[in-house]
């Protein structure tokens, strides 16, 4: 069942994606080696609640924690530990919130210290795979239509898509119909419209396409212990133009990144 949102519910949708992004903006601040991922993930559960919204992945399905903190190989849901950031690292980080009945969620990658140049170009190829794709969230196109351009890119890069991790719709559920997988044909899936709200995710490897999940039942690594991005957008689709939901200025703010 897929359900469009009304004008105030993309407004409220748009709320928790913006607390999100700001909470993501906080956890970069303290991002380097020697922090554990269990202290981002303190700070991003007091920053959450601090605003008036509940950490959404906390208690979901079991999910122990405020954010997921994949490190390196680590695709996604990695649980927050001891373990202590290293010069070189990369870590996606996955964040949720729960406000005013609805949903807000986004993921970022995140260069700890000097990272190699082969793996700084895995994260560039991966966060403009999610551009490509949220400039296909408009009426009248189809979901393929968003896969297919990712998995173009990412391959035509000579990387990997992940076929077991899926964006999907966001709403009064944190997941919700349909599906948007990263790869894809053109031209197939549902029909775009003007009120679908989706989160949009790459989850690109540098080796192959394949993965395992760890014994924790949660942390999904690449099969070839090679390094893996993720980056995440909520967006309402519109006429002629996306509407995005979440945004990335706050974070880059922090890293002083210029676009």
């Amino acid at each position: 069942m897929v359900y469009l949102k009304t004008e105030e519910e993309i407004e409220i949708i748009r709320e928790n994606n913006l607390l999100v992004s700001k909470t993501l903006a906080e956890v970069a601040k303290l991002i380097k080696p020697g922090v554990t991922t269990r202290t981002l993930d303190k700070c991003a559960e007091e920053f959450i609640r601090d605003h008036g919204a509940k950490p959404a992945f906390k208690g979901y399905k079991g999910f122990p924690n405020a954010l997921c903190t994949s490190v390196n190989d680590a695709v996604v849901h990695g649980i927050p530990s001891d373990y202590e950031l290293k010069d070189g690292d990369i870590i996606s980080i996955d964040c949720g919130t729960f406000m005013n009945g609805f949903y807000g969620d986004s993921a970022y990658t995140f260069e700890v210290g000097g990272v190699d140049l082969e793996t700084r170009k895995l994260l560039k190829v991966t966060k403009e795979c999610l551009m490509i794709g949220v400039e296909m969230a408009i009426e009248g196109n189809r979901v393929g239509d968003i896969s297919q351009s990712i998995q173009k890119h990412a391959e035509g890069a000579g990387y990997s898509v992940v076929r077991e991790m899926v964006g999907h719709g966001i709403g009064k559920q944190m997941h919700e119909s349909p599906e948007v997988p990263n790869y894809g044909k053109r031209g197939h899936g549902m029909k775009l419209k003007s009120g679908l709200v989706i989160c949009i995710e790459p989850m690109i490897n540098m080796g192959k396409k394949s993965v395992k999940q760890l014994n924790d039942g949660w942390t999904i690594i690449t099969s070839e212990k090679k390094p893996s991005a993720h980056y995440e957008y909520a967006v309402a689709v519109r006429k002629g133009v996306p509407d995005i939901l979440t945004t990335f200025k706050y974070i880059e703010e922090v890293l002083k990144i210029n676009n």
